[in-house]
């Protein structure tokens, strides 16, 4: 092929890419800026706010363009009439929508009640972790060798690390490996015979005293330690995650190197013991995208103790739950004291629609652009993670899609859904719903969620002025 065609054609995919680029993140372009179990069917565009604004803004000399105007709450209240009084929301649905640029309240019902979140809460923990870490930062896991053939792994909480086989790909995408750990030993001579798995650095009991019965073991929780592997299971394939996947872990290096599941034990480094491997997990901007994406309750319990360790306080389901209020309050979202975990699992976790929304409201109009992560992280109607499958072409809810950008939140009898649209008019409204009466089952659940999303999708179609 000839140099000129070479160009032509590298010219015609720039311009793909870049109108690409540019449609997927059209979100924050516009705007000038028990568990959820649906799995990410494709991955959301991963662009900041700085780089959409490089590829796709206006010239600096250039008029900036007028703002879209504000709609009306008296007409936004209308609009959403018929759709927030949908029976299959169980008879209540608490509500806000605010204007993310003003803070303006343009519709609110029983929006300061406190009420089950379930996995919104997340949404919490994504902006206290990229409030007090930057994107880029990395958790550690290290092994520490003694001079007895012992071995310590030295847990950071990276709930991502993998014991899939060398080029096996793992549960998550990026992931650290074991397989590198025991390499980097071999490579450095180090003669291991028996192995000692370091969970000290999260304290407190590995269990949240609220999560049911049920939920551990199941395919959505596990015990949270400072060592696992593959978000808690035994291995990558498992549904059920493990009940001592700090145990697991070990396990999975002591294979590793050839050693017998049986030479495994809880403890802490000898003293004198030196760092002979060490891997990183993906930046945390990537970590929090895989948990709003997947709605991960373990990855969210694990971020949450980040935020703890980040702003020195104990690294413990009520640690983290202090840690994140805290910084959330510094940033001027006030989340109440209802949540005693990070993933919204606890049965006692309680937040308001109000809370939600003013945190997405920050979220959104940070000045940070660290924050502008929890956006790009956020499941995008008929596109991505829990929303892949709703939104979609000839539902009640379809004008919603590409446009709603959302966490989706479920545990029994209580459905939720709190994100970011842009209206008719382009401007950007933040929204918290939370139908926390919800008949059980499978069905009712359905139902209310289908309801939800024609409530956020009326949003999307709204000029309400």
């Amino acid at each position: 092929m000839s140099g000129r065609r070479l160009r032509d054609v590298g010219l015609v995919l720039l311009v793909i890419l870049l109108v690409a680029g540019a449609a997927a993140g059209g979100f924050l372009i516009t705007h000038h800026v028990r568990a959820d179990r649906a799995a990410a069917k494709r991955p959301t565009p991963g662009l900041t706010p700085s780089a959409l604004a490089s590829a796709a803004g206006r010239p600096s000399e250039s008029p900036a363009p007028s703002a879209p105007p504000q709609p009306r709450p008296a007409a936004v209240t209308a609009a959403l009439a018929a759709a927030a009084s949908d029976p299959n929301l169980g008879g209540r649905l608490l509500a806000e929508v605010v204007d993310a640029t003003t803070g303006a309240v343009l519709y609110e019902h029983l929006a300061t009640t406190a009420a089950a979140p379930a996995s919104t809460a997340k949404l919490l923990t994504a902006a206290g972790l990229l409030a007090v870490r930057p994107p880029t930062y990395r958790i550690t896991t290290k092994v520490l060798a003694g001079g007895d053939g012992t071995i310590t792994i030295v847990g950071g909480g990276d709930p991502t690390l993998t014991g899939a086989a060398a080029g096996a790909a793992g549960t998550y995408p990026g992931a650290a490996r074991i397989s590198d750990l025991a390499a980097r030993l071999r490579k450095a001579h180090v003669t291991a015979r028996r192995v000692v798995v370091d969970d000290s650095l999260f304290t407190g009991p590995p269990i949240a005293p609220q999560w049911a019965a049920e939920d551990i073991p199941s395919d959505y929780a596990a015990p949270i330690t400072a060592v696992m592997a593959d978000g808690g299971r035994a291995a990558p394939g498992d549904a059920i995650r493990s009940t001592a996947p700090d145990l697991a872990a070990g396990q999975e290096l002591a294979a590793a190197l050839g050693l017998p599941g049986a030479a495994v034990t809880r403890g802490r480094a000898s003293s004198g013991a030196r760092t002979v491997a060490s891997v990183t997990s993906p930046p945390i901007s990537e970590l929090v995208a895989q948990m709003l994406q997947n709605s991960d309750n373990v990855i969210a319990e694990c971020l949450a103790r980040q935020v703890a360790l980040a702003t020195a306080k104990p690294a413990s389901f009520s640690g983290a739950a202090s840690a994140v209020r805290d910084v959330l309050s510094h940033l001027g979202a006030d989340p109440g004291t209802g949540m005693v975990d990070g993933s919204g699992l606890a049965a006692g976790d309680r937040l308001s629609a109000g809370a939600l929304a003013g945190v997405l409201r920050v979220v959104a109009g940070s000045a940070r652009p660290a924050l502008h992560d929890v956006v790009a992280g956020l499941p995008v109607a008929a596109w991505s993670g829990t929303l892949a499958n709703r939104y979609v072409r000839g539902s009640p809810a379809a004008a919603g899609a590409g446009v709603v950008r959302a966490k989706t939140g479920t545990l029994t009898a209580v459905s939720t859904l709190a994100g970011l649209v842009h209206d008719a008019d382009g401007r950007l409204l933040a929204f918290a719903l939370l139908a926390d009466r919800v008949a059980p089952g499978a069905g009712p659940t359905r139902s209310a969620e289908a309801a939800l999303d024609r409530v956020a999708a009326t949003l999307a179609g709204c000029g309400c002025r």
